[in-house]
């Protein structure tokens, strides 16, 4: 049996003659040269898009985040304007700024002629309505002059008496308009 290693050793010397080791080696490094390269390239891609999908996760966060801070202040200001907005405040707010409740309307027709009663109002604007004391006039109210004056006849308001009274404005008699007449 001793023979048969010897003869397997000669065998093995041939061969290793046959097929050298130094080209094989050579031979193979260009390819796992490529492996690694295309190993480490597509880690750092990967590495890279996670970045990349990280930071729009963080964007996204604080823009929701931030539409949600600006749909609370839009909604406050429409509760502000709504308030404001309310028949309540609005007279309040022009009781404030002197304004007293108009009396019935009246009209001025392109003629020139005054359709209704005007008359001045006399509310006293630092009373709210529920608190004024209606009107008294100790002589009886003047029959209603007729609906339409003649044109350019000038309407005296019906005079007041009482705490609320204001003087009558003195009556002026309709600027001509300037249509060309």
């Amino acid at each position: 049996m001793t023979g048969g290693a010897g003869q397997n050793e000669g065998r093995t010397g041939r061969l290793a003659r046959l097929m050298p080791s130094g080209p094989s080696t050579a031979a193979r490094t260009p390819f796992v040269l490529l492996v690694v390269l295309l190993l480490a390239g597509g880690l750092i891609s990967l590495l890279l898009l996670n970045s990349a999908l990280n930071e729009g996760s963080f964007e996204l966060s604080r823009l929701e985040r931030e539409t949600t801070e600006l749909t609370d202040e839009q909604q406050a200001l429409q509760r502000d304007v709504d308030s404001y907005s309310e028949p309540d405040a609005l007279e309040r707010r022009a009781r404030e700024l002197g304004m007293v409740p108009g009396g019935p309307p009246a009209f001025l027709d392109p003629d020139g002629s005054v359709r209704g009663v005007p008359e001045q109002a006399t509310a006293d604007p630092s009373t709210p309505p529920a608190a004024r004391e209606p009107r008294t006039d100790p002589e009886p109210p003047a029959p209603a002059p007729s609906a339409t004056p003649a044109p350019g006849t000038p309407v005296a308001p019906p005079a007041a008496s009482g705490p609320a009274a204001v003087p009558p404005a003195t009556p002026t008699e309709p600027s001509p308009t300037s249509s060309g007449r």
